[in-house]
């Protein structure tokens, strides 16, 4: 049974006589007669009575016309979804980030992804950047969003893109003696309690007090920057983050340029190069859109990656 056999069966319905409903489909009577015949077999009853009057369905053929009008809604709507998911306009995203991601550009970025695409499922996780790699290269995330580019088996088969450059800066409450100063030398900071993050104590502060390495001792331990800002405004240290911190708006805390400046690693978005899916394509060309710099180069990473540029016009949506 094929899906012309429930149209001729729903055009003869609707129409009550054979020439008539022939006339309708574009057909002849004849083959019309012959399909009609056929599936009522096929089916094992009677779908249609014929008398003088016209054709009319009998109690089966009006209970397989109920059915026949469904399936051919239901295959009709089964065309629409496959085109839209080859179009990247249903599925699911699943973005890993650390949370000054959110401060910038992440912003721009999902708000127009999610204008563009309302019925893609965004599933959104802050994490820290070790965890989000990881998860990127055991295919539980999409998109990964974090600081340096990924590292470990299988970092080589993916796509990894700068999104954002950053210096150290410190943030204190308005009552600390540092709030009325443009600048803070790390020989200072070495001697206050301090606020970082978990990440990035274990990482480039490191380096920063490569000299006074107990200054990260006692740091508090904070998992993104709006809690950094938030231990400083409340006199818990001296809070040390990423120069995009000056974007949170709150007028119990001052930032410091920390001298040596610093250049923190940059952000980073990384993904599967063989992940072929719409959905991410989708993404890249909002990317693109939002991010001109960002576009430029991941569109030169992707034309020279291998696993890429066999398949690059199923990524360039744009």
């Amino acid at each position: 049974m094929e899906a012309r056999h429930l149209r001729y069966a729903l055009a003869l319905a609707e129409h009550q006589h054979f020439g008539r409903a022939a006339a309708s489909l574009g057909i002849a009577q004849p083959p019309l007669s012959t399909q009609i015949a056929a599936l009522e077999r096929e089916v094992g009853e009677r779908l249609f009575d014929r008398t003088p009057r016209g054709v009319f369905p009998t109690a089966a053929g009006n209970a397989f016309l109920a059915r026949a009008s469904s399936a051919l809604a239901e295959m009709s709507l089964a065309t629409v979804d496959a085109g839209r998911a080859a179009r990247g306009e249903t599925g699911r995203l699943r973005i890993g980030f650390i949370g000054s991601a959110l401060l910038d550009p992440l912003p721009g970025v999902l708000g127009r992804f999610r204008r563009a695409r309302p019925d893609v499922r965004m599933v959104l996780q802050e994490l820290d950047t070790p965890t989000a790699s990881a998860a990127l290269l055991a295919g539980e995330l999409d998109v990964a969003v974090g600081r340096g580019s990924p590292r470990g088996a299988g970092a080589e088969d993916l796509v990894t893109v700068p999104i954002g450059a950053d210096r150290l800066v410190a943030v204190v409450s308005t009552a600390h003696p540092f709030a009325g100063q443009r600048s803070v030398e790390v020989g200072q900071l070495a001697r206050e309690p301090l606020v970082v993050s978990a990440d990035a104590a274990g990482s480039y502060l490191r380096r920063v007090f490569q000299d006074a390495p107990a200054a990260l001792d006692g740091a508090a331990l904070a998992r993104d920057v709006h809690t950094i800002a938030g231990l400083a405004a409340c006199g818990a240290g001296v809070g040390l983050g990423p120069d995009r911190m000056r974007l949170i708006a709150r007028d119990d805390i001052r930032f410091c340029d920390v001298e040596p400046r610093f250049r923190l690693p940059d952000l980073h978005m990384s993904f599967q190069a063989a992940d072929s899916s719409p959905v991410l394509a989708a993404f890249l060309s909002v990317v693109r859109q939002n991010c001109a710099e960002v576009g430029s180069r991941l569109d030169d990473l992707l034309a020279r990656h291998p696993a890429v540029s066999e398949r690059q016009p199923a990524l360039d949506v744009s």
